[in-house]
């Protein structure tokens, strides 16, 4: 996996994400899996929210995923725009590395908040377009002056390479965030998730500026 920035747009940090993760490795376009095999997700709203997304290329292999926030909206990461039908896209925040796309999945209804020491659990895709799940404890939550809602939180835990856009689930099977980067410290990884609250806020934006 090529380390390095995620995008300009996610290393912005006028009301959201510190300079740092411009060192934050992309999650998607690897050629290694993360996390364990999963057979399925258990919570069928969560389920029928997950979306696989594929490169498209000669291996066909899953290397990131999206999540339906609302009827006929899904979310992804900026960074995973190549993977996106461009005629599908509905627009992509501004300070934050989050695009929405039409897609017809059903919505995930069961949704939280991060809580600061709860167990969580994170959904993404293998190199061999497998489904893999990580496990983690929420860190931090980092809010941001002047904002409604917290800009990330962080996880340690051992997702990376194919789970970017994927979804984080609480200890009680709810939604809680959307993956979109990690960082090695020694030998503690944190991952970078935004919280709904966030993702909610963003598609809310692109909604008003689309009227």
């Amino acid at each position: 996996m090529k380390k390095g920035r995620i995008s300009a747009r996610a290393a912005r940090s006028p009301k959201s994400l510190p300079v740092l993760l411009v060192l934050l490795p992309v999650l998607a376009g690897c050629t290694t899996s993360s996390g364990i095999p999963a057979a399925d997700i258990p919570e069928t709203d969560i389920a029928g929210a997950y979306i696989p997304l594929h490169r498209g290329n000669v291996l066909s292999h899953a290397d990131g995923a999206a999540v339906a926030v609302a009827p006929g909206i899904a979310v992804t990461n900026g960074h995973n725009r190549n993977l996106v039908d461009p005629a599908a896209v509905i627009g992509e925040a501004k300070d934050y590395d989050l695009l929405f796309f039409r897609d017809d999945h059903t919505a995930a209804t069961e949704a939280s908040e991060p809580k600061v020491g709860e167990v969580v659990s994170a959904f993404g895709q293998g190199a061999d377009g497998d489904l893999r799940l990580a496990h983690g404890v929420v860190k931090t939550i980092q809010l941001c002056a002047g904002c409604s809602a917290p800009a990330y939180f962080t996880f340690a835990g051992d997702a990376g390479p194919g789970f970017s856009g994927g979804q984080v689930l609480d200890g009680g099977g709810k939604l809680i965030g959307i993956t979109f980067g990690y960082k090695d410290e020694g030998k503690l990884r944190l991952i970078y998730a935004y919280p709904m609250d966030r993702v909610r806020a963003e598609l809310s934006v692109i909604r008003a500026e689309a009227k």
